[in-house]
Parts: structure tokens; sequence; C-alpha cells
């Protein structure tokens, strides 16, 4: 059969390049293309777009580049219909996805999406474009199906979280020793604290020099910078410059691995950080003017995944204001109060039971083949 996938930033690209992985496993005869990036062009996708020309974020972020988002949409139009897939596999990135999931609709190509979009958190409306345009959903928190329940969806399968099949693979073939990793990038032995400030420029701009003024007031610790692929090195080297801080790119995982705490954007990003065990203080900053206008329409009680799926607070959140102040007051509770230390891990403990084994990716082929199957019976 023939996929195009469409995913639109680095997780997505991550996730979905396991998943391409999968059904080329299920399915000896499989095509791939779309938009993703080099983990899903590696896994044997043909890349028509790269991710980094799609990471807008933000009302001032969506206006100041709407002629290339709209040029993104044209060719992805006419893309889908010279190639003529089976199914269109959409990952997340709900605000470009779910108008593609139209349009395959509306020419006959079964839409199925893989990792809802956070509807449960905000933009409630798009339970209707679900409804309308999906034809199956997989999800990949625990909460998940029965909220779709109660808005009367029920084309929807729970898989798993893709971030244990991502974690489990480099924990089995490369993971490297703390001595390996501090000698590749030049560490010394004090504790390492992990700096993961986003993976789109605009997150990086407003979010690591708040984490720098952090770094500056702990000596006795090295902060440590997780550098996201799609963005230039210059704009890490203009931040950091001058800080002492060192910066690691394409060794997220090693970084985590190695890590004793950690400060992170929120995102999938402290997921991650909590399921490789690591203590965290989560952080977000907006466009002031997209502050302004989304926060009435945020209905969650957190905003960190982790608070979000155990529905208690596990790790600190700090939003918008006082990020540097606040971040530097609960680090310094996670490296010097050990009982707190370990009641954060205890929570993690708590969510890898719940959020259950490896696999998602596996059983997500499966399924999409089965239905797809099934459908041209």
């Amino acid at each position: 059969m023939k996929y195009y996938l469409i995913a639109g930033e680095a997780s997505g690209d991550l996730h979905g390049g396991n998943l391409i992985s999968q059904l080329k496993i299920a399915d000896k005869n499989a095509v791939f293309r779309g938009f993703g990036g080099e983990k899903m062009e590696a896994a044997g996708m043909q890349l028509t777009v790269h991710y980094r020309q799609m990471a807008f974020m933000g009302a001032f972020e969506v206006l100041a580049n709407l002629r290339k988002i709209n040029s993104n949409f044209v060719t992805c139009r006419k893309d889908i219909l010279e190639f003529k897939p089976d199914a269109v596999i959409l990952i997340d990135y709900a605000g470009f996805n779910l108008r593609m999931a139209r349009f395959a609709k509306e020419n006959n190509i079964k839409t199925l999406f893989y990792i809802s979009p956070k509807v449960w958190a905000w933009n409630k409306s798009r339970i209707k474009k679900i409804k309308a345009y999906i034809d199956q959903l997989y999800l990949i928190l625990p909460f998940e199906k029965e909220f779709y329940s109660r808005y009367g969806y029920n084309s929807t399968v729970y898989v798993g979280n893709p971030l244990t099949d991502a974690i489990d693979t480099f924990r089995n073939g490369e993971q490297i020793s703390a001595n390996e990793f501090r000698q590749q990038n030049g560490l010394n032995s004090r504790p390492v604290i992990a700096l993961l400030a986003g993976s789109r420029k605009q997150e990086i701009i407003r979010l690591l020099p708040e984490m720098l003024k952090v770094s500056a007031r702990f000596p006795e610790c090295q902060f440590v910078v997780a550098g996201a692929p799609s963005v230039p090195d210059s704009l890490y080297d203009k931040i950091i410059k001058g800080t002492g801080v060192k910066i690691v790119y394409n060794q997220t995982y090693q970084l985590l691995s190695h890590a004793h705490a950690a400060i992170v954007a929120s995102g999938t990003a402290t997921l991650e950080t909590a399921l490789f065990n690591v203590p965290q203080v989560v952080v977000y900053k907006f466009n002031t003017v997209s502050f302004l206008m989304f926060r009435p329409f945020i209905w969650v009680k957190y905003f960190s995944l982790v608070n979000i799926i155990m529905n208690k607070p596990v790790v600190k959140e700090i939003l918008q204001f006082g990020i540097a102040r606040k971040a530097h007051k609960e680090l310094g509770r996670i490296l010097n109060d050990s009982v707190y230390y370990q009641q954060m891990k205890a929570g993690y403990a708590s969510l890898a039971e719940f959020i259950g084994s490896p696999g998602s990716s596996e059983r997500a082929a499966k399924h999409i083949i089965e239905f797809l199957q099934t459908k041209q019976l």
C-alpha cells in the first residue's frame, strides 16, 4: 500500500520514523512519501517538505509567515493527488493536519490521525473536525479514549505512548557510559543539569535566555543545552556566547540519561525527561500577544504532560512570568532537598506504570494495515 505521512515538528518526525519502520515490517510492499524530517526519511519515506519549513507557532508567527504556510498547503495538496495514496497518516500538528484531513476526505482518501490533537486542553471546536474528517484516531495518552467517547466519537484506538519505543530503542543500543559522554563533549565531573528549551526557533529565543540566567546561580553544576536539529547553530551561539554553558547536538537522550536534573520547555520533552527519571522544572513563555489571546481558552489545570497525565502536580510548572527567578528557586529545591528529589522520582515511577510498556509503533502499524485492508474488501 501507499502511505502519505505529514509531521510538522521534531517529535512527530521521531514517531513517524518509528511508525514507518513498523509499517514496512507488516507491509512488505509499503511505499511512503510526505512531509517530515531526517528520521522519517531515514526510515524509508520520500521527503517532500522538511518540517523546519513548517514550525511556526503563536498568532504573531503564524501571521508573519502566512505566505509560507499557504505555500505548504498548496504543495501538500498537489503532492497527495500526484502520489495517490491508500491513506494519509497525520501525525499531531493539528493546525495544518486537520486542514489536510479535510482535503484527503474530500478526495476519498482514508484519513488516519496518529497522536491526537490536544483538544482536551484547548480548542475543543476541533472535535467536530475530527468527527467529520478522521476515519481512525490513534491515541497515546490513557485518558483520551474516554474523553472522545464523551463527545460521541468512538473511532479511536489507544496504542500506548511512542516515547516508550524511542527510549527503549535508545537504551538497548545507543546509550553510552557517563564517562564517554563527558569525554566526547568536554564536560567535567560536576553534576549535569540539562536545558531543553524546545525545538522551535521562537521557543528557544524566549526560553533559553531565562534558563541561562538560572545557570549562572549554580556554579557547582554544569549546564548543558540540548540543541534542536531544526535550529541553526548560529542562533544558539548568539544566545549562549559568554555564559560558559555547553551545547550538544543530536544527543538529547544521551544528555537526559546522564543528567542530575533539568529545566524543560513544556511539551513532549517533559514526558521524555520524566521517563528518563530526571527531576525537572517545567517552564513556558508565549509571545505576549499570543498569551493574552489564547489564555482564556485553555481549560486544563496543568500544562505539562507529566501533570496532565497524572492529574496532580508531580513537577513544578512556571508559565510566562518570573521564569528565571522561580526556576532558580525550584531547581535549588530539587538539588538540595533529597526528600523532594526522591518524591518526584516516585511520581515518575507511577507515571511510567500508567503509560505502559513499549510497542506503540508496532501496535499502531498493525491496526492501520488491518483497518485499511478491511476497508478495501
